[in-house]
């Protein structure tokens, strides 16, 4: 095992704040799609199922390119692939909001969702290498600026038009911010020498950049249940995102107005606690994170659903963000040390199969809901929640 790697601490210290910038950019760029999207609609002329398959080629873009990108990571380093992917989807992003063909929209939404996937491993293939130098846990910090930066992304467009700034002159300006931010940051990031070196260092001889290649090593055990737990967290978050506004109104008979700030507190609570997340993790351990944090939310959600008051709904929400915050950086940090499988392939699956979840999930939501009920839905929900506790505690540490 290689264990000549050492670098400056200031030089590590700078690397991880780059790699926080480049997880901010990557929220902040999805996330402005978000208030783009009546826009589309409207100068599109689509009809809600147009859009809906519109909408499932940014998904589509992002599952196909997450696999490949750990083959580019293993070539180019992560370095170069994440400054190329926020490039892109700075470069996009604009576009988006001004192209008034169809299937040129279909186009640029496919290589927009390819940008988020590729820049997603990238970014947390390097971070678990910073991790590693950096000697405490980071990961948590790292996906708390993600969080951040789709708040950013989510609420930022809507103001600069509201304070009266053009609409293509505001998405303007947040792409040349994205751009800014990636460029300044790149020579912070780990050069693709210095990442095989951390890979060498920190992980068994058969993960080792230089080893030779396993056909189909993601279908290890290992990885596959890191990547289940990863699809029930993720479709969690996802049917908070696609399902809480329909829930407050349709089951708790909120107004229309008020039915978006149930995801908007889940969203400030899983920020706030990512940014609170290293310290927890370094004191609590991983597993009790995962176990108790998946147990949290359960209660949570079960709240929401229980409770007959809007404001007991909102705590559940609230609760759900707080206990699943801080679960997917531990199983990132987790498939990075996976004895037998370099990291350039263990990370891409549980993020595509974690994605799968996020994507895939409030669909079958939406099948549970059309043929029981919602709340019933999010009792499914609760069951994965449990499900994940219980695996994780009997399993331990994956082997």
């Amino acid at each position: 095992m290689n264990t000549t790697l050492s670098l400056p601490t200031n030089q590590v210290a700078k690397a991880r704040i780059a790699t926080q910038l480049i997880f901010l950019v990557c929220g902040l760029g999805m996330s402005s799609w978000a208030p783009m999207i009546p826009l589309a609609k409207d100068r599109l002329a689509l009809n809600d199922a147009d859009l809906g398959l519109l909408l499932l080629l940014l998904g589509g873009g992002s599952m196909l390119l997450m696999p490949t990108s750990g083959w580019l990571v293993g070539r180019l380093g992560s370095r170069v692939v994440m400054a190329g992917a926020a490039l892109v989807m700075a470069l996009v992003l604009p576009l988006l909001l001004t192209l008034s063909s169809t299937a040129a929209m279909a186009v640029a939404l496919f290589v927009f969702g390819a940008s988020i996937g590729t820049i997603d491993v990238a970014m947390n293939a390097h971070g678990v290498q910073v991790q590693n130098l950096y000697g405490k846990p980071i990961m948590s910090s790292l996906h708390g600026l993600f969080s951040v930066g789709g708040l950013l992304g989510s609420l930022g467009l809507g103001f600069l038009m509201k304070v009266g700034l053009n609409p293509v002159f505001a998405i303007l300006s947040i792409a040349a911010l994205m751009v800014l931010i990636t460029l300044t940051q790149y020579r912070h990031l780990f050069s693709a020498g210095v990442e095989q070196q951390a890979i060498a260092r920190f992980s068994a001889p058969d993960q080792q950049p230089n080893s030779a290649p396993k056909r189909f090593a993601w279908l290890r055990g290992s990885v596959l249940f890191l990547g289940f737990l990863c699809f029930a967290i993720f479709l969690a978050e996802g049917a908070i995102l696609d399902w809480s506004a329909v829930f407050l109104r349709d089951s708790k008979g909120t107004s229309t107005e008020f039915a978006g700030v149930g995801y908007a507190a889940f969203s400030v609570a899983m920020a706030t606690m990512r940014l609170a997340g290293d310290k927890l993790v370094a004191r609590l351990n991983g597993k009790t994170v995962v176990v108790g944090g998946s147990l949290i939310g359960a209660v949570g959600l079960g709240l929401a659903v229980l409770s007959p008051w809007v404001v007991g709904v909102i705590a559940g929400f609230v609760l759900l963000g707080l206990g699943a915050a801080n679960i997917v950086p531990v199983f990132f940090s987790e498939a990075g040390r996976l004895p037998g499988i370099s990291p350039t392939v263990s990370i891409p699956a549980i993020t595509t199969l974690g994605y799968t979840g996020l994507l895939t999930g409030p669909a079958l939501l939406g099948f549970i809901a059309h043929h029981f009920s919602l709340s019933m839905a999010f009792g499914f929900v609760i069951l994965l929640l449990v499900l994940v506790a219980l695996g994780y505690q009997l399993n331990g540490k994956v082997k």
